[in-house]
C-alpha cells in the first residue's frame, strides 16, 4: 500500500479542504494517506484573523509534520497559499530545516506533487508551486505535475499543468467544484506514479550510494544539521 503524506499550511481554510480532498482521494485509491500540518510561526502574518481562528479549531487533532514523516512516506503532497508568489513561509521553515534526511537521500526517489491557492487567477499560484518545485529537485524526488490532458483540468477554475490552482477570492473555505474534482485527479496520478515505481524497485537493485552523514560530519566539522 502507498504512504502519502499530505504536507500543507492553510490561513483560511482553502488549501485545507484541498488537502482533505486529497486524503478522501489518496484513501478511495487505494493508498494510505497522512494528512500533516506544518508547524507555525511565533509571529504568522494573518489577514482573516476569525478564518485564521476557526481553521485552528478545525485542524487541531490533525498532527505536525516531521521529518519522519516524509522518510516513511513513497509519496508526497504539498499544499501552500501564495505568498508573493512563494510558497507559506511556514513551510519554507519546514523545507529549510530538511538537510538531516535531505542530505544523505532519504527523499530521493520519493513521488511528490503540489498544489496551491491564491486570491485571484493570476495571484502566483503556478509561481508558488514551481518555487516548492525547487525544493523536490534538492531532495531528489520524482516530481508529478497535472498535465492539460484531461477534461477537468481544460475548467477555466483549474487550467494549470503543474498542479491543483484555486481561486480563492479572500474568501475563507472557498473551493471551486472543479478544484476539488483536479486535486482528486492529481492524486490518482500520484498514487498510480508511486505504485508503479513501487513496483519497478521491488524488481531491480539500485546502484546508487547516497551520502553518509557521518561523512560529512567528519569532512566538514563546522556543518550545522540543526
Amino acid at each position: 500500500m502507498v504512504k502519502v503524506a499530505i504536507i500543507f499550511h492553510s490561513r483560511s481554510g482553502n488549501i485545507f479542504r484541498l488537502a482533505s480532498a486529497a486524503a478522501a482521494a489518496a484513501e478511495k485509491a487505494g493508498a494510505e494517506p497522512k494528512l500533516l500540518k506544518v508547524p507555525e510561526l511565533p509571529d504568522p502574518m494573518v489577514l482573516d484573523k476569525e478564518a485564521y481562528a476557526e481553521l485552528g479549531e478545525a485542524t487541531r487533532d490533525i498532527p505536525v509534520a516531521t521529518l519522519e514523516d516524509l522518510v516513511e512516506a513513497d509519496a508526497i503532497m504539498i499544499g501552500t497559499p501564495v505568498h508573493f508568489g512563494l510558497p507559506a513561509p511556514q513551510l519554507l521553515h519546514f523545507f529549510d530545516r530538511s538537510g538531516p534526511v535531505a542530505i544523505p537521500g532519504k527523499l530521493a526517489n520519493k513521488v511528490a506533487t503540489v498544489f496551491a491557492s491564491g486570491s485571484a487567477a493570476h495571484a502566483g499560484q503556478q509561481a508558488t508551486i514551481m518555487a516548492v518545485h525547487n525544493v523536490l529537485c534538492h531532495w531528489g524526488c520524482l516530481i508529478v505535475p497535472n498535465g492539460s490532458s484531461v477534461e477537468v483540468l481544460a475548467s477555466e477554475h483549474n487550467g494549470s499543468p503543474y498542479g491543483t490552482c484555486s481561486i480563492s477570492r479572500h474568501a475563507p473555505d472557498n473551493v471551486h467544484e472543479d478544484n476539488l474534482r483536479a486535486i482528486e485527479y492529481q492524486t490518482l496520478r500520484l498514487v498510480e506514479v508511486a505504485t508503479a515505481y513501487g513496483i519497478g524497485l521491488g524488481q531491480t537493485e539500485s546502484a546508487i550510494e547516497y551520502v553518509d552523514m557521518g561523512f560529512l560530519m567528519k569532512k566538514f566539522p563546522r556543518l550545522s544539521v540543526d
